[in-house]
């Protein structure tokens, strides 16, 4: 029997929808992202950690901490894994959170310095989430920042952009680790908090070989790419933009790409997209001066 290792992954989350049973998905998509990203599709079990804010009186309380565990639970249910425990405590603010593990063989995780020049980058959501996100708060709480918005985008633009944030947020990467392995990808990482660059800087600086990632290719949810600057500026085409539960840039054989992608698009319903490649360098990643923009509806 080879030798066993054991992956655990933490996230937590202060509410970034006024869902909870959204808030819930989004969490537990998140916190299994790590895993995925090594190609390890058989989570063995999840802690789910809860604070209940205090804020609320009890009703309220109950309402939302129940929707909150329903919907961290279906994500559980999809991803084939079970909730074995885990903490509640009480907090000023409502707070979701969790831990993975998995125990694997070493042998069946995908490390991440194994990038070859040639090899292609492939991402499998787009951008934009943050802008997305905020945008919304500002139509329903924040009317200043909303009407100047109101120059860039219109109410049912911004319905349908949210919608498929939303969608994107709450999406496990499972098929994509699932895909990792049949396609014997040769490295991965989960794009979050650092934006598209900041993770593809980490990926690049663990690579054996001196090799550079250059993006070229920029997906990016509907309309965002055209008013991610102008009421505050998140860097979203310089790939500094943070998102939250983001998908998989997967390094990928080149004669393996566009199977990989057919088939997320059949197992999944929507596309992932080859948006850059692997070059000689010294262990950087870089966006092109001019990345081509596909506006993701």
């Amino acid at each position: 029997m080879g030798q066993k290792s054991i992956i655990t992954t933490t996230d937590f989350f202060y509410p970034l929808v006024d869902d909870p049973y959204l808030m819930g998905q989004i969490t537990c998509a998140n916190v299994l992202s790590d895993i995925y990203t090594m190609g390890i599709t058989n989570i063995d079990h999840i802690l789910m950690l809860l604070g209940i804010s205090t804020s609320m009186n009890e009703k309220e309380q109950e309402v939302s901490t129940t929707e909150i565990i329903k919907g961290f639970e279906n994500k559980v249910k999809e991803a084939k894994t079970r909730i074995t425990g885990g903490q509640t405590v009480y907090n000023p603010f409502p707070i979701i959170g969790g831990v993975g593990v998995a125990i694997v063989n070493s042998s069946d995780i995908i490390y991440t310095g194994n990038a070859k020049v040639g090899d292609l980058l492939i991402l499998t959501k787009p951008l934009g989430t943050r802008v997305v996100v905020n945008l919304m708060q500002w139509y329903k709480f924040e009317e200043e920042k909303w009407i100047k918005a109101m120059k860039y985008i219109s109410e049912e633009d911004l319905e349908k952009a949210y919608e498929l944030c939303c969608l994107m947020m709450s999406e496990l990467n499972y098929t994509a680790a699932l895909l990792m392995q049949k396609y014997k990808a040769r490295g991965a990482t989960d794009i979050t908090g650092f934006g598209i660059l900041g993770h593809a800087k980490n990926l690049a600086e663990s690579q054996k070989d001196k090799v550079n990632l250059r993006i070229h290719t920029l997906p990016i949810i509907h309309m965002m790419n055209k008013l991610h600057d102008k009421i505050v500026d998140y860097k979203l085409l310089e790939g500094y933009c943070a998102e939250t539960s983001g998908g998989l840039l997967v390094i990928s054989d080149p004669s393996q790409a566009d199977n990989f992608v057919r088939e997320f698009k059949t197992l999944r319903g929507h596309e992932a997209y080859i948006i850059g490649e692997i070059v000689k360098g010294e262990r950087e990643a870089f966006i092109d001066s001019k990345p081509k923009i596909i506006n993701v509806e």
